[in-house]
């Protein structure tokens, strides 16, 4: 009978540590991929804000009022054909101006 008690005692010790294994090393998977997304979640919340106020259609209009009125020039679609790398934009801006 006690030797029945010690192999029961020992099997569950034997579970016991087996489970504690196991779950640490689930609990450390978990840890690394909440470390990997914390950067993501706060390049996210950047990018919404940027997002939702910055390119905000009533922003962008604001912004061209306030900054842009005597700078920007109105261009039909079709005359814009393909910018280099080689080009600058000062020159498109005189060329389409002169026109």
């Amino acid at each position: 009978m006690k030797k029945l008690v010690l192999v029961v005692i020992f099997v569950l010790i034997l579970i016991t540590s087996f489970v504690k294994n196991s779950t640490k090393e689930i609990e450390d998977q978990i840890f690394v991929i909440n470390e990997n997304i914390r950067p993501l979640r706060s390049e996210l919340e950047d990018v919404l804000l940027e997002f939702n106020y910055l390119s905000a259609p009533e922003k962008l209009v604001q912004y061209q009022t306030q900054y842009f009125e005597k700078n920007l020039i109105k261009i039909e679609i079709m005359k814009i054909k393909e910018i280099t790398e080689n080009l600058e934009i000062n020159d498109l801006i005189i060329k389409n101006y002169n026109e």
